[in-house]
């Protein structure tokens, strides 16, 4: 029996796939297939919701939805160890780290009042209902109580600068050298709704991060090289891997990157993006004594410049959910033009996977299956 590679979500068809996917006909008809999926993706439980409510992937992207149906969990726990495989557990030099959701008041470079804090609706309720307050003092009291709370993490990047030194000391001050992390981050997300256009909701994605410490000298060359690898790694698990590709730019500091897409049907949208960030980001973080931050490549100490892997796991879910849409002739029926919509998963991503022990006797339909 010849050798066989597929995997199938909840769906177990014979299959016979459409060459090129719902997504090779004409422009007009990309929306019309993302709501197609869409649909098979609620009902087959990857993703949460139902018809009375009026999700759309615009939802999804933004992270303002109900979530991942257990199918879906599932799929995205596979895909993070399928990254974490990747990036930590076959390398030595990457080291594993965790950080709070949220930041102390008083912690190292806290970001500006455009953060998202914590803040108790309580003692806020307290402040506007204490009417011997006037204008001026209940602002006052406001910024004090926005001054003393904590900020909830929008990236995972501080978290790992914050432990260099830790990571220093486990590759003997050798570099280059690497932390990484998996975890949910926050961003502010705009309400879509035309009533609520101006009221910022909570936005929630789960996040990959690798930060990589390297001697200057050879910082472009590991940009470069990390460019290779995580390109790599996105395509190895596609239908059509054409989907997935780059492009470099230039941040507002001139600093040098790049930006993975996937080609959604309705355009791309970034899944990863790498940034070479110099070292500005640790002298920030540690200011004072730089020889602790010193490293060393070869015989001279350096202070390593950093370049920060961040990817949206919960966005490459999406996309390769998108890439699993097939089109097959349904082998329950004669009626040739009964199309099923199947989702085509990569074996390692696959929620459910079967084992099919086709042994000797009468099984001519079951063969057939398996090697179709």
């Amino acid at each position: 029996m010849r050798s066989l590679r597929f995997a199938l979500g909840p769906l177990l068809a014979q299959l016979r796939p459409y060459m090129g996917g719902p997504w090779s006909s004409a422009e007009g008809q990309h929306w019309e297939g993302s709501e197609v999926l869409l649909d098979v993706c609620r009902r087959r439980h990857f993703l949460r919701g139902d018809q009375q409510q009026a999700l759309t992937w615009d939802s999804y992207l933004r992270g303002c939805h109900p979530g991942f149906g257990p199918l879906g969990l599932e799929l995205r726990k596979n895909l993070v160890a399928q990254w974490w495989a990747s990036v930590v557990v076959s390398r030595e030099q990457v080291f594993a780290v965790d950080s709070l959701l949220h930041r102390a008041p008083g912690a190292s470079m806290l970001p500006a009042g455009e953060a998202l804090r914590l803040i108790q609706v309580g003692a806020l309720r307290e402040i506007f209902q204490n009417k011997e307050l006037n204008k001026e003092q209940i602002t006052a009291a406001l910024e004090n109580m926005l001054g003393t709370s904590g900020v909830l993490r929008e990236d995972l990047l501080h978290g790992a600068l914050e432990q260099y030194i830790n990571c220093l000391e486990l590759v003997n001050k050798r570099l280059p050298c690497g932390l990484a992390q998996v975890g949910v981050c926050f961003h502010p997300a705009l309400n879509i709704e035309p009533q609520n256009d101006n009221i910022a909701r909570i936005g929630e994605r789960t996040m990959s991060s690798l930060v990589w410490f390297s001697s200057a000298r050879t910082a472009g060359q590991w940009l470069d090289y990390w460019l290779r690898q995580r390109l790599q790694w996105w395509r190895k698990f596609a239908i059509g891997p054409s989907n997935f590709s780059s492009s470099d730019f230039q941040d507002k500091e001139g600093r040098k990157g790049n930006n993975l897409y996937y080609s959604f049907p309705w355009g791309k949208e970034p899944i990863e993006t790498l940034l070479s960030l110099g070292d500005n980001e640790l002298l920030q973080m540690y200011p004072g004594n730089k020889s602790k931050l010193h490293g060393r490549d070869g015989r001279k100490n350096i202070i390593p410049h950093v370049l920060s892997v961040s990817g949206n796991l919960d966005q490459g879910v999406l996309a390769y959910l998108c890439d699993s849409l097939q089109l097959t002739e349904s082998s329950l029926t004669r009626k040739k033009t009964l199309q099923r919509k199947v989702l085509k998963l990569h074996p390692c991503l696959t929620p459910i996977k079967v084992a099919l022990d086709v042994g000797r006797g009468p099984t001519m339909e079951l063969r057939q299956v398996c090697c179709n």
